[in-house]
């Protein structure tokens, strides 16, 4: 293995460190079990996406090229003057983008990653949008309390903690507002996926009895995630009794 990576560090000249990605991310601050190869030894980078800029440790942090669609789909749908809430932000990857491609009047991003929410803070500096993004360090499900009845749209980017988190979304929403949960469904095929994860957010949100109404606009696989389990991610409109 290490002389595939010092062969790649001959071949392809701008790549300066090899890491073998050993599998799985621990759940919570989605971090990978990583072992250096080759070249420098070190883990920080520079990623690039959408015109945004985001430093960070590939061994204390998270982020995915894989999700660079999904960062910029979202950012499309916030419009103007919206009060968004990131509730696991990571270094900032659809906070950032949200708040260089849109125009909200805040993006309230929480992560309990020390590591990510110092990269977090580092990348609002980098890409000019400290007036925007509000970075917060804790618990999100403590954390989100703070924020009853103000925000036009959750984002829940942690599958781990998607269901879990979903009242808390609904109780920070203001009398009307979308929620964006991302969860991990074990399913046959990609149809099956979407259909078995509305079936579990019907259930979920129709047990809220502070929901007037809801309506899940919008259902897509975002990627596959291994044999038979997709990463699925819904839009959903909630009205709220108030």
């Amino acid at each position: 293995m290490r002389k595939i990576a010092e062969r790649l560090l001959e071949k392809i000249k701008y790549i300066r460190s090899v890491w073998l990605d050993l599998g799985g991310v621990e759940e919570v601050t989605r971090t990978r079990n990583l072992i250096w190869l080759a070249g420098e030894m070190r883990s920080e980078t520079i990623y690039k996406e959408h015109g945004c800029v985001f430093k960070l440790d590939i061994s204390k942090t998270y982020i995915s090229p894989r999700l660079s669609y999904e960062h910029i789909r979202i950012a499309r749908l916030v419009k103007e003057g919206e009060y968004v809430i990131n509730m696991f932000s990571g270094v900032g990857g659809f906070s950032i983008v949200i708040a260089k491609h849109s125009r909200p009047r805040k993006v309230v991003s929480i992560d309990i990653n020390e590591y990510a929410y110092k990269y977090l803070v580092e990348n609002i500096r980098l890409n000019h949008v400290e007036s925007i993004v509000e970075p917060v360090l804790g618990d999100a499900l403590e954390v989100i309390k703070r924020y009853k009845n103000v925000a036009d749209r959750v984002l829940i980017p942690l599958p781990a903690l998607a269901q879990a988190s979903i009242e808390s979304a609904v109780d920070s929403l203001n009398k009307k507002g979308f929620i964006h949960p991302y969860d991990f469904i074990d399913a046959n095929n990609r149809r099956e996926a979407i259909e078995k994860s509305k079936d579990i957010y019907i259930r979920i949100l129709s047990e809220i009895n502070y929901i007037k109404k809801f309506d899940i606009i919008n259902t897509r696989v975002v990627r596959s995630v291994g044999p038979r389990r997709y990463q699925v991610v819904h839009d959903i409109w909630i009205e709220k009794i108030f």
